[in-house]
């Protein structure tokens, strides 16, 4: 059964979620704050998260680049009163894959969740949405993190040209100029 982590400091919206996941067969895991998420995530793994925006202490933008760090690669919708366009831009650059204004209707979580369950692992939007998420790492220099997120994408699929390339940025940065060199040469040949 996949999971899903509901962020929000509303009670109402966590429930409305929360009773629509269930229904939707989700396990749900609920978090008040970003503090509880952050926490969660470190001890359950996630299919999907639902994060608030603006809630006190960490706010929901800080809670995704925070996951994105620790290489976590979960869909993400952000909940939102307040959309402006900075936010939608820096979330989406952090790789939040919707916004999900507020209010909003169990017919908008529907479409969704047709929107995530019509796509497998291997699909397109995943892979994007994945090597944004190695963009992020190599940026923070979280060199690690982004070759076993490489490694994970490449298994999937070896046809994509940027992947050996972003392989060949990490091994350079950790100084491993051969196995550099390599991964350029293939991303070469794959364009």
């Amino acid at each position: 059964m996949k999971k899903a982590l509901v962020v929000d400091d509303t009670k109402n919206i966590r429930t409305l979620l929360g009773i629509y996941l269930k229904l939707n067969n989700f396990e749900v895991l609920m978090a008040t704050n970003g503090h509880e998420a952050l926490s969660l995530i470190d001890t359950e793994p996630v299919d999907l998260i639902f994060l608030d925006i603006k809630m006190p202490e960490i706010s929901g933008t800080e809670v995704l680049k925070r996951i994105r760090t620790k290489g976590i690669t979960a869909p993400v919708v952000i909940m939102t009163a307040f959309a402006t366009v900075k936010n939608a831009v820096d979330c989406t650059k952090l790789g939040a894959i919707t916004y999900l204004q507020k209010p909003f209707t169990t017919d908008k979580i529907k479409t969704i969740l047709a929107e995530l369950t019509t796509e497998d692992d291997t699909s397109d939007k995943n892979i994007e949405h994945q090597i944004i998420t190695i963009k992020y790492l190599i940026n923070e220099n979280n060199l690690e993190k982004a070759l076993d997120t490489l490694k994970v994408v490449l298994s999937t699929d070896p046809s994509i040209p940027e992947i050996y390339e972003l392989m060949s940025i990490v091994y350079s940065r950790q100084g491993e100029l051969k196995k550099s060199k390599i991964f350029h040469n293939m991303s070469e040949q794959w364009k």
